[in-house]
């Protein structure tokens, strides 16, 4: 055998032997010291998906965020406890976690639009909640974007490769005119959420359930004569004054803080230190509140390898999912933001920030 072909068995060898480590090192969630939690990796996830269930698993994700309201509204309120028990007990036997429930509930756009009605959706959100505890389901990820919901103008805009990216055009969308809602000024949402927190609130505290709100999607008021509040720092401060609470918090959507204009990283560090981010959404976008579009985790103008440190840093130990990834090559964009091969990609990378920074999840 030449000195050329040993040398590179041993390369070969070295190189092998390399790849095995770290293949074992990859295997597991970076290690941490006994009793000290790390980030929860999540996955969005729906009762009865079994199939994604068991990919979550597959890719090393132990926590899911769900949706129950489909489930809570064709039940009787008596019901909920035994509804959501069912839904922890399929999650249990995934070998998941459920670290949340994402949007409300149970149906609450009346309680949002202030409409005729909405007394009775709080009274569904009070038993919902009792029911959540009993669970041991400890976060709600609720929003108050009255009668729109997150919104876009565009869902197949071509992003990098032509993978298919959501856009928002502020200027398209005053275009679209009024919804069948017409104008609702901010004060009527400001009179609603407060009137809904009041209600809410005290429940919450009594069953240990975290109110997580997410931010206005776009961050812009008013939208189509929908005023929208949830759209600065300020507002969010004013909201946790208005029923002040240790679970009266943040779902941290990064991306719209972003399009708001904040400094992202500082205002991270300041709620984190105040105990009210409970739940993150991991996202980016290029552009501002007036015209976006969404882009790969790993292609945005954030700098998300930092983003992950500052969390870490910062105390946060809550869940963590990925959110609205592009619609990839193959797929239908049937649920934009929601497909598959996106998601399972941004779960990889944000695997890799975490293992490359020595960040503990779990």
């Amino acid at each position: 055998m030449s000195e050329i072909t040993r040398r590179g068995v041993v390369r070969g060898a070295l190189g092998t032997l390399a790849s095995e480590q770290a293949i074992r090192r990859s295997a597991s969630a970076t290690p941490k010291a006994p009793g000290q939690p790390g980030i929860q990796l999540a996955f969005m996830l729906a009762p009865g998906q079994r199939d994604r269930q068991r990919l979550a698993k597959q890719m090393g994700v132990n926590h899911a965020i769900i949706s129950v309201s489909r489930e809570l509204s064709r039940a009787r309120r008596e019901d909920y406890s035994s509804v959501l028990q069912r839904i922890k007990d399929e999650y249990t036997d995934a070998g998941l976690s459920i670290a949340g429930v994402e949007s409300h509930p149970v149906p609450a756009e009346k309680i949002k639009l202030g409409l005729a009605g909405r007394d009775e959706e709080i009274e569904n959100y009070r038993w919902a909640i009792e029911a959540l505890g009993k669970a041991g389901i400890p976060m709600v990820c609720y929003n108050f974007m009255a009668g729109l919901g997150w919104y876009r103008t565009s869902m197949k805009t071509p992003g990098r490769g032509g993978a298919l990216v959501s856009e928002f055009d502020y200027e398209v969308s005053q275009r679209q005119g009024l919804t069948e809602w017409g104008e609702v000024s901010e004060e009527r949402i400001w009179s609603n959420i407060e009137y809904f927190l009041k209600a809410i609130v005290p429940v919450a505290e009594k069953a240990g359930i975290k109110m997580a709100l997410h931010p206005d999607d776009p961050p812009i008021s008013p939208l189509r004569g929908i005023g929208r509040i949830l759209t600065s720092a300020v507002n969010y401060r004013r909201v946790m004054d208005m029923v002040p609470s240790p679970i009266n918090g943040v779902t941290y959507c990064q991306a719209n803080f972003k399009a708001m204009g904040e400094d992202i990283e500082a205002l991270a560090r300041q709620w984190c230190r105040e105990k009210k981010i409970f739940f993150v959404h991991f996202r980016d976008i290029e552009g501002d509140k007036r015209h976006f579009v969404e882009t790969f985790h790993d292609n945005g103008p954030t700098d998300m390898a930092r983003m992950m440190k500052v969390y870490h840093d910062s105390g946060f130990r809550g869940p963590m999912r990925l959110d609205h990834a592009p619609t990839m090559e193959g797929e239908s964009n049937e649920h934009p933001g929601y497909m598959v091969l996106g998601r399972i990609y941004a779960i990889g990378y944000m695997k890799g920030l975490l293992d490359g920074q020595r960040i503990p999840y779990e």
